[in-house]
């Protein structure tokens, strides 16, 4: 019986050799997932590879997962700085606690918000989408606080917390030093925002 295949550049490929060829990937797919850690080892793609390998390793090529903007480690994620800007003023935001909320809202960035004012006590701003705050800490806002509202969905620079409690839904995501005049700046326009350092 004579193998049959087709001719490459570098001599015939035999029904064997495609046989041999797909027998050692479905090993190799095997053992990958059963592998107790799949994280530990980071799929690449092979040499031959026309597209982007799908985040969980599978092969199928119709459905690729995007995996968030890797966001940096815990003890970067503190003192991180967000710059808010408008064409009439900035204010940096110093992250003061890494949680999922902060770490969901980093990996946001950089984006565009528009800014208004709410009830006389902050600046308020709604994100493309709610965060993931599974797990994060409430927090009894101060002056100077930028935090997350997660019934809303929105950013709250607050300037006058004053009668303002303790509440699971408000998260604490950093400090600014702008005045509320500075806050107002903010208003009436784009405001795009980016970690800077």
């Amino acid at each position: 019986m004579t193998e049959q295949g087709c001719r490459t550049r570098y001599g015939p490929v035999t029904h064997r050799a495609r046989l041999t060829v797909a027998v050692g990937s479905l090993l190799i797919l095997a053992v990958t997932a059963c592998s107790p850690t799949p994280s530990a080892a980071p799929v690449s793609p092979s040499p031959t590879s026309t597209g982007p390998v799908p985040a969980s390793g599978s092969p199928s090529a119709d459905r690729i997962e995007e995996s968030p903007a890797p966001v940096e480690e815990s003890a970067e994620i503190v003192g991180t700085v967000v710059r808010f800007t408008s064409d009439r003023t900035t204010v940096d935001v110093t992250v003061g606690e890494d949680s999922a909320g902060v770490r969901d809202f980093l990996s946001l960035l950089p984006t565009q918000l528009t800014i208004e004012e709410f009830s006389g006590k902050e600046k308020i701003s709604y994100l493309p989408r709610k965060l993931n705050s599974q797990g994060s800490s409430g927090s009894d806002p101060e002056d100077g606080d930028l935090i997350y509202f997660t019934p809303w969905g929105n950013l709250g620079f607050y300037y006058d917390a004053s009668g303002i409690g303790y509440s699971d839904a408000t998260l604490h995501i950093g400090t600014y030093t702008a005045a509320e005049e500075q806050l107002a700046l903010l208003e009436g326009g784009p405001v795009t925002v980016e970690i800077v350092r």
